[in-house]
């Protein structure tokens, strides 16, 4: 049974956190900001060159939705406050029940809004190209890479992102054995970035028959989608490009033709490839993409020092590297081990339910930074 001062109780530290939250936003500045936009892109002329409208209309849409979240927040508040001195004034059942579906919706909100401020950076807002790589350990670790490959896409759904698939190569029976995809979506790669790093999964193997437990890994990446948005001075001599056969089952003479292309940039080493399409063109062009987004992250890197620390280790697949455990045998639980943060719920965040690893990660990065 709801309690008046139950809510009460409840509704006092939201709205401080509001007003908090509140004070330190600039919506006038974000409208301001749409309206020069949208009377740039209304001039005569301004959509002659459509590729040079890109940066800006992205700039347009990420303004528009966080105004308009930032309008529900407003609202959900002001809202909760209504239902609140009803519910002072009658004590009606049906009041105190909407106001505490009001508050509810105000904290997630409020979530939202306050972890949207930790993606500060200016590479945060971009779309991100998501790497997969098992460990050694054959099916088993395939198995797992394959795994993840569906937690991800899950969370992608989720948040209503966009999954475009560059490159992937099947495991020998069962999984992956190496996957990038293209995960676009308001501040893609500022959410995805808590995902860099090896993941370990502790379980009962499905693949063994004496039903021992197995301890798995395999590595994320993730990097900032460019696109065409930032200018990289990659001279043509210093890009070697290989062509290959397609490996894999085929299809449509996917793995009969030459067409899948690996593109290496010379003096850094740095290379990207790509086999999914029948066209060697397109296949190339995906490869560079991936390429420039590579070149990019480096030049990311080397401006901020202290992110060197991150990769540290990185190479080695195994037992000590870590970043997140997930154990499903002898029990249920999944540990971030760079925060702290557990979940017991095991399925539900290989359903694609990571947002709050993900928050804490944020927390985290941004008390280390202060």
């Amino acid at each position: 049974m709801l309690q008046l001062s139950d809510l009460r109780a409840t509704c006092q530290p939201l709205s401080q956190r509001f007003a908090t939250l509140w004070g330190r936003l600039d919506v006038a500045a974000s409208q301001k900001r749409l309206q020069d936009i949208e009377h740039e892109i209304s001039r005569p002329g301004a959509w002659d060159n459509p590729e040079a409208l890109t940066p800006v209309l992205q700039e347009k849409r990420r303004l528009e939705e966080e105004i308009e979240r930032l309008s529900r927040l407003k609202t959900s508040h002001d809202d909760m406050n209504e239902w609140l001195a009803l519910a002072s004034e009658s004590e009606d059942p049906e009041a105190m029940e909407s106001l505490d579906q009001q508050t509810r919706d105000l904290a997630a909100l409020l979530d939202e809004t306050e972890l949207v401020m930790l993606l500060s950076a200016e590479e945060d807002n971009q779309d991100a190209i998501l790497e997969i790589h098992p460990g050694a350990g054959g099916t088993e670790s395939q198995d797992w890479a394959e795994m993840l490959l569906r937690m991800y896409t899950r969370w992608a759904a989720r948040h209503k992102y966009s999954v475009e698939e560059l490159d992937y190569l099947p495991g020998d029976e069962a999984g992956v054995k190496s996957v990038t995809l293209r995960i676009a979506g308001p501040h893609a790669f500022g959410f995805l970035k808590s995902e860099r790093g090896i993941h370990r999964l502790i379980r009962i193997s499905p693949f063994d028959s004496s039903g021992r437990r197995h301890t798995s890994f395999a590595s994320v990446d993730v990097i900032p989608d460019v696109g065409n948005d930032i200018e990289l001075d990659i001279k043509e001599s210093d890009i070697r490009v290989d062509i290959f056969r397609s490996s894999g089952p085929g299809g449509q003479s996917v793995n009969t033709t030459s067409s899948a292309v690996r593109v290496t940039h010379i003096p850094t080493g740095v290379s990207a490839q790509c086999q999914n399409e029948k066209s060697q063109h397109h296949n190339k062009d995906t490869a560079m993409r991936v390429l420039r987004a590579r070149l990019y992250n480096i030049e990311l890197q080397k401006r901020e020092a202290e992110r060197q620390a991150e990769y540290a280790g990185k190479d080695a697949i195994a037992f000590g590297s870590q970043i997140r455990t997930y154990t499903l045998q002898p029990y249920r639980l999944v540990k971030d081990h760079r925060t702290g943060s557990e979940a017991g719920d095991v399925e539900a965040v290989l359903n694609g339910q990571i947002d709050q690893f993900q928050h804490d990660y944020l927390l985290h990065r941004h008390e280390q930074q202060r």
